[in-house]
């Protein structure tokens, strides 16, 4: 069964969780060697990272009470208004004639009040059309979310492999501390290669300590999305290295008016027009009738009462409320063309340092990681046989780390692109790659 089959999720939400099920592959790990003890905590995917974001996250909790009580206040809305039963009594506890209850009139009214010019229908509208402007807005909030789970989902998956790289080096230093050592007590180096080795040993074992506290912490922050107070998960599974062929730049803009955050100004467009309707029925006025019993008490009569008031000028009164809500749905369509603008302008922005990004990785994957492997055994050969100093060989060290680095950094930075990028869009940037 699909993970979309049993959570069942809005369309634009389903981009994060496709590019999720692109990054992931199940049982792979993100390294050769563990990044961190597992302990007896199961490996976790995106896919599972933004399913339990989605069922646990306390924002998206708060949102749903959000929704309920504007359902609510859409009930209320079709509320009509209350029937009002009046007592009221007259000429009593006065003087002479009226004195104590002999003189006194007393009236029992039932009034109810006739809203005019479909001013509930009007009322109702605009609730509803509040609560759709805010379903979408939770919308966007939920895009936000898994945006942001992604982001912290790829800093983990980075973070494994920088702790795997320090490891690396560590080895590295190791091996060449202890081929050094064998020269230095053959008496073919300088013994102060020796100590230079060891230093290097002891900087690559503080590297990997740091390396595991930040990867500790991306741990947490990942595991705080779902309100989880641990991180009670083992490695993070993800095919670091696979980076999807993005669409047309023409083609993301093409999708942009169908992201939340502009289907909010279409929403705001009705919840305007319906507040519209409402200030002009304000013209009309509610009649308010009135109808009732009088007993005369100096004469045990009884009557009937009956009264309709009207208010005045209301025409007049509810000009400033037409103008207002007027004023505030021409506004909409200017909002919505500044945001997109503004939008675009970032999508072009995301989409050249993706590009840039995906050139990156290609070319240190294939081209440069490739040469500096070669080069490190050639290197390593040479000092064994003392063709070069141990300088040379460190050099060599160093130049395949800070590629190796610098390979991470980039698939980093192409995998928050592309979460950026299908977070404005609302849809996958390309589709997983069988």
């Amino acid at each position: 069964m699909s993970f979309f089959t049993t959570h069942p999720l809005p369309a634009c939400v389903r981009a994060i969780v496709l590019y999720a099920l692109a990054l992931c592959t199940v049982g792979a790990a993100a390294s050769a060697q563990p990044a961190e003890p597992a302990g007896s905590g199961a490996a976790l995917s995106l896919a599972a990272a933004i399913r339990q974001t989605l069922q646990g996250n306390p924002d998206l909790a708060e949102a749903g009470h959000l929704l309920r009580a504007a359902d609510a206040r859409i009930a209320q809305a079709g509320q009509r208004p209350a029937a009002e039963l009046s007592v009221e009594v007259e000429n009593v506890l006065g003087t002479g004639s009226v004195q104590g209850f002999s003189g006194g009139q007393a009236s029992l009214a039932l009034s109810q009040v006739i809203e005019l010019g479909g001013r509930r229908e009007r009322r109702t509208e605009v609730a509803g059309a509040a609560r759709d402007t805010l379903a979408i807005g939770v919308q966007a909030h939920r895009l936000d979310v898994l945006a942001e789970v992604t982001r912290r989902f790829v800093e983990v998956a980075a973070g494994q492999e920088r702790l795997a790289l320090s490891r690396r080096a560590v080895d590295l230093a190791e091996g060449a501390e202890a081929d050094v050592r064998r020269r230095v007590e053959a008496g073919r180096a300088p013994e102060v290669d020796l100590h230079r080795a060891g230093i290097a040993r002891s900087r690559a074992l503080l590297a990997q300590e740091h390396a595991e506290h930040e990867l500790l912490s991306a741990r947490h922050r990942l595991s705080a999305m779902w309100g989880a107070t641990q991180a009670g998960f083992g490695e993070v599974t993800a095919d670091y290295y696979r980076m999807p062929e993005p669409q047309g730049f023409d083609d993301l803009v093409a999708r942009l008016r169908g992201n939340p955050d502009f289907l909010q100004f279409a929403s705001q467009e009705r919840l305007r027009d319906a507040e519209l309707r409402l200030a002009e029925s304000r013209r009309r006025p509610d009649v308010e009738f009135a109808l009732g019993v009088r007993r005369l008490q100096d004469t045990r009569d009884e009557a009937l009462l009956a009264s309709v008031s009207v208010p005045l000028f209301s025409a007049r009164r509810a000009t400033e409320f037409v103008a207002e809500a007027q004023s505030r749905r021409a506004g909409i369509d200017a909002a919505r063309q500044a945001a997109f603008v503004r939008t675009q302008a970032q999508l072009f922005e995301l989409y050249q340092e993706l590009r840039h990004a995906l050139n990156e990785v290609a070319a240190l994957r294939e081209e440069v990681m490739p040469a500096l492997e070669t080069v490190l055994g050639q290197a390593r050969a040479a000092y064994r046989s003392g063709r070069y100093a141990y300088s040379e060989w460190t050099d060599a060290q160093r130049e395949l780390l800070d590629a190796q680095r610098a390979l991470i950094e980039s698939a980093a930075d192409a995998h928050r692109y592309l979460a950026e990028i299908e977070r404005l869009t609302g849809e996958p940037v390309a589709a997983p790659r069988n």
